[in-house]
Order: C-alpha cells, then structure tokens, then sequence
C-alpha cells in the first residue's frame, strides 16, 4: 500500500476567517493530527496544553496541543492538533474518527466508516 494523502482546509475555531489549504499524510500510527507550529502560530492558534508523545525512535517529547477546525471531503470537524516539526503534516486516527472517516488500504483513499450508537 502506497500513502494516503488528503487535501483538507483548517481553521483558527476563535477566527473561522483564518483558514489554509493543506496536505495531510494520514497515518494510523499517530493519536492526534500534527501541523507545523510556525503554519499553528501564524493562523494565531493558542496552545491549550502540553502532551508527551513517543516517537517512533522510542524517544518521548512534549508538544503544546491546540484546538483547529478541519475539513476533508465535505465533513468539518473541531479536533486536536500538535504543534510539530516544520514540514510535518499528519493526519490522525482521533481526527479520521471525528469526521468518520477510515483509511482503505486496498484502494488507498479515506471512506466513511461504520458509526455506530450504543
């Protein structure tokens, strides 16, 4: 299976009319979406927390955590996103399942998953 990448457009949620178009990488293997910090500060997202997180190195790091809103395929969404790397742009699985989304790896594209209410 190759990559997935998706187009998406994020938001400031505090300022909704501070948005960009970005390319995301979606992987499974990370908790939450990640997003260059200087791309987080100049869309004036405030940190709201720090969070660790292990590497795949097996190192752990800490990262400031902040609220965006995000759109891929139609479907918008408030989730959490990292304040990373510069060049880092992931997708990840809280974000896919916030927007019911799911990856397919016989087709490589995201399609909607199975929600269910129990």
């Amino acid at each position: 299976m190759g990559y997935i990448r998706v187009k998406a457009r994020v938001w400031n949620v505090q300022d909704p009319s501070i948005t960009r178009e970005v390319e995301l990488l979606a992987d499974t293997g990370a908790v939450y979406t990640v997003l260059p910090s200087s791309l987080l500060r100049e869309m004036k997202v405030e940190p709201i927390g720090r969070r660790k997180f292990r590497l795949a190195n097996n190192q752990v790091i800490e990262r400031d955590v902040g609220i965006v809103g995000i759109e891929i395929k139609g479907i918008k969404t408030h989730t959490t996103a990292v304040f990373g790397d510069e060049g880092v742009y992931l997708l990840g699985v809280v974000t896919l399942e916030e927007l019911g989304l799911e990856v397919d790896p016989v087709k490589g594209e995201l399609k909607p998953m199975e929600l269910l209410l129990m």
